[in-house]
């Protein structure tokens, strides 16, 4: 991803306003997001499952249900908790159950679950009031775990990636990405996810775990996933096939094909209290 300029960019690249839209803007094309987007490591599902006290497991944010399926896959029974109805519609459709709120708004209704995961989202959860949310929705000993891909593309096709955005839309936030840095792009996030875990005063000590895997995209499959990311879905047509183009031509200039090195990033805790 440079870090990859996606919607989980990290989100202080954003205004207030800007990423406020932005949050609420990834149900534009859900098909095409479910299609495209990256999946997450089996072993990091395998970790979570593992590592959690039962298979029922909340997942906040779940978009179009791309983690909530592996977890299901992996014996998990999912509820997830969804904003944007476009992309809870899509992730019922595949036979996940979704009720439609923000998870500061959401309502437990008394009951608990095993675990609760977020995957790509916890950076638009307040993280203080969402971890004491997910205290009250945990079980004792239950597990909250929030992770994020984290992906670097080859230095010099950053840089050219770069220039596309500086030239074409340079007032985007896209223009101000840092250099690339992968996993290291997202350890503040991290670090306020087990900030705001450690103020809900419910967990025991937060750790992070960390796992790494690569995925090659040929110049078509970046084009094809680019527009649903946050700092794309919002631009207008014309500006986002000069994006496109200028995009296109540095992955054709690099060979047709290229590798994101990515790094999955956990942190996670475990609810206190008595089992």
């Amino acid at each position: 991803m440079t870090t990859q300029p996606p919607e989980n960019a990290p989100a202080s690249i954003f205004t207030p306003g800007e990423a406020k839209r932005a949050a609420e803007s990834f149900g534009v094309d859900a098909e095409r997001y479910d299609r495209t987007r990256p999946r997450y490591p089996d072993a990091m599902v395998a970790a979570i499952t593992a590592a959690s006290p039962g298979p029922r497991l909340l997942d906040v944010g779940i978009g179009t249900g791309i983690a909530a399926r592996q977890f299901r896959a992996a014996g998990c029974t999912v509820l997830g908790v969804e904003p944007d109805e476009r992309m809870a519609d899509f992730a019922r459709r595949t036979g996940l159950e979704v009720e439609v709120a923000t998870f500061e708004e959401w309502d437990p209704r008394g009951r608990h679950f095993d675990a609760i995961v977020s995957g790509q989202t916890w950076h638009w959860v307040d993280p203080v009031v969402g971890a004491a949310k997910a205290a009250e929705a945990l079980r004792p000993g239950g597990r909250l775990a929030v992770f994020w891909n984290a992906a670097e593309v080859p230095p010099d096709l950053g840089e050219a990636f770069a220039e596309v955005y500086r030239r074409v839309v340079p007032d985007s936030p896209a223009a101000r990405l840092p250099a690339p840095s992968g996993a290291g792009g997202y350890s503040a996030l991290g670090d306020k996810a087990a900030d705001g875990m450690r103020q809900a005063g419910a967990f025991g000590d937060a750790e992070q775990w960390h796992f790494t895997w690569e995925q090659t995209y040929t110049r078509d499959e970046w084009l094809d996933q680019l527009p649903t990311t946050g700092l794309h879905t919002r631009l207008p047509r014309d500006v986002l096939d000069q994006v496109l183009a200028g995009i296109g031509a540095a992955i054709d200039e690099a060979g047709g094909s290229f590798t994101n090195h990515f790094t999955t990033l956990v942190v996670t805790a475990v609810r206190g209290g008595a089992a």
